[in-house]
């Protein structure tokens, strides 16, 4: 929880801090037709937090062991990602954004009796296509709300190995964010907060690696599916 006010304090400082450096001009805006532009490009960089959502099926163990699985704390990863921007109408742009999302997390498995723990941590390397429809309020001097809604695939490319669990390479994100545009003398500047919602089962099932090691396959076992969430700021110039 305190990186989740970490990212909200950041986002509302940048938020308050800027339009005084966006509207030093009440009467001469800056860029005042870069929402014009029929195609336009930019980069963004940020940071991302992840997480996994586990749905239990209530196994037990032949020695009656039950276990339970857990992403104790966000841990920040870092991203980059380039922009394509597509101007649709006054109120709506067309956002295709790829890049890479480099982080992990540490997963928390507890026996419900006694107690005993294991961790496993999960590295990831995603490279992401994410594809949004931005939906822009009207222009209030050096600064523009807007809120997103789109879709994003993601192919994890590192290096997998043997562990209590693994996950399948390819999974697909349902995507809201909200954001403001804070137009600046030579650019834009966008911070944007994101959440990512996983769509399929990310869990490997079938585990031919731990058919002769059932203390390890144990955990696996005693999930139904795990899904993927994200929560991601950028900071896109435009």
């Amino acid at each position: 929880m305190k990186s989740l006010r970490l990212i909200f304090s950041c986002l509302l400082a940048v938020c308050a801090l800027l339009p005084a450096a966006a509207q030093r001009n009440d009467f001469v805006p800056n860029r005042p037709y870069a929402d014009q532009k029929p195609l336009h490009l930019g980069f963004s960089v940020g940071m991302h937090f992840q997480d996994l959502k586990f749905t239990h099926n209530g196994y037990v163990t032949p020695e009656g062991q039950s276990w339970w699985s857990e992403v104790p704390a966000y841990s920040p990863g870092f991203c980059v990602n380039v922009l394509g921007d597509l101007r649709l109408g006054k109120h709506f742009n067309l956002r295709l954004s790829p890049g890479m999302y480099f982080g992990n997390k540490t997963v928390t498995f507890r026996e419900s009796v006694s107690g005993v723990e294991e961790r496993q941590d999960v590295k990831s390397a995603y490279v992401v296509l994410p594809l949004d429809l931005k939906i822009s309020g009207d222009r209030w001097l050096n600064s523009r709300p807007y809120v997103t809604v789109g879709v994003m695939g993601t192919l994890d490319v590192s290096k997998k190995r043997s562990d209590y669990l693994q996950f399948n390479t390819a999974d697909a994100y349902l995507t809201l964010g909200l954001g403001c545009d804070f137009y600046l003398p030579f650019f834009k500047l966008n911070p944007e907060i994101k959440f990512c919602f996983g769509l399929t089962d990310v869990l490997k099932h079938d585990r031919p690696d731990l058919v002769d090691d059932p203390q390890t396959m144990k955990i696996t076992d005693s999930l139904k599916k795990v899904k993927n969430n994200m929560i991601v700021l950028t900071f896109y110039f435009e």
